[in-house]
């Protein structure tokens, strides 16, 4: 950890979920956090501001030391969220290898991405959906 604030280096990680991509470069700082150029502080809904906020709780003073700037587009909020909590989750674990096992047990999701992903329509009925038939009469 100690090595790392000494030089002068950047971290760049990708989270990603569904749609949604977020883009984290962190650096040894004073511990703010951007979201597309505005603060964390200011990101709404409150409950998304709080998952986003998980790995910065569980790394404590860890997270303290660095400035993360996250860039986030794609997919819907939630996603988003996710994406940004897994941005910075990986950050923060390259910076300090002793937050991986914490993260790991806390949730996987943080450092693992969900690689579940829409089924793709099938031919004919593209339009109407994945599985949909022709409704049939019995009788």
């Amino acid at each position: 950890m100690l090595n790392l604030a000494k030089k002068k280096i950047l971290i760049l990680k990708t989270g990603k979920r569904k749609k949604s991509i977020a883009r984290a470069v962190a650096k040894p700082g004073k511990g703010t956090i951007l979201i597309n150029k505005k603060p964390l502080e200011i990101f709404e809904p409150e409950m998304l501001r709080l998952l986003i906020k998980e790995p910065l709780i569980l790394a404590g003073d860890v997270s303290k030391s660095l400035d993360i700037k996250v860039n986030v587009k794609g997919g819907g909020i939630f996603g988003q969220a996710s994406a940004i909590r897994q941005a910075i989750a990986k950050a923060l674990v390259e910076y300090d290898k002793n937050l991986k096992e914490k993260f790991l047990n806390y949730d996987r999701t943080l450092l693992v991405a969900d690689a579940r992903r829409t089924e793709p329509h099938k031919p004919s009925r593209s339009r109407k959906g994945t599985r949909r038939h022709k409704q049939r009469s019995k009788r």
